[in-house]
């Protein structure tokens, strides 16, 4: 029997939506980034606007461990409900890239318990798990970057980043870009290390993206900032 959440839709019949929703050409291109699931964002995006927010209905949703059915939990949840604990499994269930960066970005961020997992994960030693850490550690050092060690910080990126799996690898570098742009005293040093190890140096870069290359991607965001 199909248990039913409040608002009276069941899990069943939104995989069931979900499942209408696959788009062969869209599995095709997630899964060249380690997504496997063929639902285009948007419309992903407005079954959440329709569904509006429904905490049992998300825990429901991530438990089926369907990648769709999980970027869905994560728009529709209540970021403040869930336990340390709880986001800490979360996280490292998370198998995919997107669910992962959802899950960090649209929940873990907006927790209370942000900061203790920022910590912890950081620590980790599965990189991916890591990667996370890092992904808060950036946003702290953007928005709230009292008490944080940039120099401390900046000696590990130096140190860890050029030999660091990709995610992990990317998150630092997120984060040497940041102490760049949002920190005037540590820019040159973090365009430096950056110069130096050449970490995404070549990655190929769209017409009118910024490049990941941190000296690139500091100096023009410095640049725009002016």
């Amino acid at each position: 029997m199909a248990e039913t959440t409040p608002a009276g839709v069941t899990v069943d019949e939104v995989m069931a939506e979900l499942a209408g929703l696959e788009d062969p050409k869209a599995r095709a291109g997630n899964e060249k980034h380690g997504d496997d699931h063929g639902v285009n964002l948007g419309k992903l995006r407005a079954i959440a606007k329709r569904l509006r927010t429904q905490q049992d209905l998300a825990r429901r949703l991530w438990e089926t461990d369907d990648t769709a059915a999980r970027l869905l939990a994560l728009l529709i949840c209540r970021p403040k409900a869930f336990g340390r604990d709880e986001l800490d499994s979360m996280l490292r269930e998370a198998r995919t890239p997107k669910v992962h960066d959802w899950l960090v970005n649209y929940v873990v961020k907006k927790s209370p318990h942000a900061e203790e997992l920022r910590v912890t994960w950081s620590a980790d030693p599965d990189p991916v798990v890591a990667s996370a850490g890092w992904a808060l550690t950036t946003e702290r050092v953007a928005k709230q970057p009292e008490g944080l060690d940039l120099v401390g910080l900046l000696d590990v990126i130096e140190a860890e980043m050029k030999d660091a799996p990709d995610r992990l690898q990317w998150a630092m570098n997120h984060c040497l870009a940041q102490i760049g742009i949002e920190h005037a005293g540590h820019r040159a040093r973090a365009l430096g290390i950056g110069e130096r190890l050449e970490v995404l140096k070549d990655y190929p870069t769209s017409p009118g993206c910024t490049s990941p290359f941190a000296p690139v991607w500091i100096t023009e965001m410095v640049r725009r900032k002016a």
